[in-house]
């Protein structure tokens, strides 16, 4: 699994970097993480605002911070 959390470094773009980091050693899954900060890479994305994670090249989250639980369940039904 690719994960990719997309945001130019601000305060919220850096949390969901380390919720997503979180989740998933807690759920044992292997995932690949990258930090997109490059503004023309983000724009690449159908995305209005940041940050935002991309899981597979499909954005799940846009503009605002998922609840621990939300990100798990994200994790979880694009891990299979």
């Amino acid at each position: 699994m690719i994960i990719k959390v997309l945001g130019t470094g601000c305060t919220k773009c850096n949390k969901l970097e380390e919720m997503t980091k979180e989740a998933v050693l807690e759920l044992g899954l292997s995932a690949q993480i990258v930090k997109v900060k490059d503004i023309d890479k983000i724009s690449a994305y159908p995305v209005l605002m940041t940050p935002a994670l991309v899981i597979n090249e499909e954005v799940v989250v846009s503009g605002k911070l998922p609840t621990k639980e939300e990100m798990q369940k994200l994790l979880l039904s694009k891990a299979s």
